[in-house]
């Protein structure tokens, strides 16, 4: 009798401990799932853990996004060689150089072992590949929907890393500024002519192109309504069509500065033609900062200092 008792004893304990250990496996289980978010973006669904701990970012806007909401520690690595001059921090040692912005440097990222992966326009052809190294998600910009995109891609950052209040906060500041800047737009009978300069050569831009943000956001009036430019690469133009469209305020992206062969806009710029026009006369020739316009945008400093600068051709 004693055996026997022992022995079910021993059952008893055995079933109840069995029950504990399936008990905590399904706990497992479950805060798994919990630590995980699905992001809906243009290239797909994508798995997220929450809060990672180890970022290769690819966009700079989403790049000065992490900066501003307080999580560049986070960031584990980059395309260096493009790295922004008001973003010049990640050039340093402590984070590791992911390649190009067209050539990504798969074999350093995989060894990086990063939680997740933040790509946008130059980098989604290799979507696939980035997914076989860790969960991924899209962040470009759409020009056509500048504002609603930009607001999705700092809503999704700070929702996968626990800053959604912050990341509410810093959007309430950019749209209350926008909307001073469209005031001062809506008052002024100003006409702009937005362009980019490179190689000795200037394309233009207008509404609803890559940075069309000046007219279709920002509501500053636009010198001609007549450009067929292509929304990403721009209309070439002559210096006699900078004449012809006379704008009261010309705005220039350095693109030679962007990537590092020198200060050329200017040379380029303010020739003969062009210094018989508005802008060059009441001194509203505006030089954009090429990092902010060219490399980067769409982030929450890039944007907010994007306000600041388009505004200048207004005072």
């Amino acid at each position: 009798m004693k055996r026997k008792s022992l022995l079910l004893i021993i059952i008893s304990m055995l079933a109840i401990i069995a029950v504990a250990c399936s008990s905590n496996n399904t706990d497992k289980k479950n805060d798994s799932k919990a630590d995980m978010l699905v992001i809906n973006h243009l290239l797909g669904k994508s798995k997220v853990p929450k809060n990672p701990k180890k970022v290769v970012v690819f966009d700079m806007g989403a790049l000065d996004t992490l900066e501003k909401l307080g999580l560049s520690d986070r960031v584990t690595g980059l395309p260096q060689e493009t790295v922004p001059a008001y973003l010049e921090k990640y050039k340093n040692s402590k984070y590791k150089n992911a390649g190009s912005l067209k050539e990504p440097d798969f074999e350093a990222i995989n060894a990086m072992k990063p939680d997740l992966i933040i790509i946008s326009g130059r980098q989604q052809d290799s979507y696939d590949k980035f997914q076989e190294i860790a969960p991924t998600i899209y962040v470009g910009i759409d020009n056509k929907n500048y504002m609603e995109s930009f607001k999705n891609n700092v809503t999704t950052i700070g929702k996968i890393f626990g800053k959604e209040e912050q990341a509410k906060k810093e959007l309430t500041e950019v749209d209350k500024d926008i909307e001073s800047l469209k005031e001062k737009a809506e008052a002024s009978n100003a006409k702009a002519l937005i362009t980019l300069t490179t190689g000795g050569k200037v394309t233009a831009y207008g509404p609803a192109s890559r940075f069309g943000i000046i007219h279709d956001v920002f509501g500053v009036k636009a010198a001609t309504e007549d450009l067929k430019a292509d929304p990403v690469h721009g209309q070439n133009i002559s210096m006699e069509f900078i004449l012809e469209k006379n704008p009261d305020i010309l705005y220039v992206i350095d693109r030679d500065a962007a990537v590092g062969e020198g200060d050329n806009a200017k040379k380029v710029i303010e020739n003969s033609l062009v210094k018989k026009t508005n802008a060059y006369k009441n001194g509203k020739i505006i030089y954009l900062d090429p990092g902010y316009w060219y490399l980067s945008g769409g982030g929450l400093e890039s944007v907010s200092e994007m306000i600041k600068e388009a505004a200048k051709g207004l005072e």
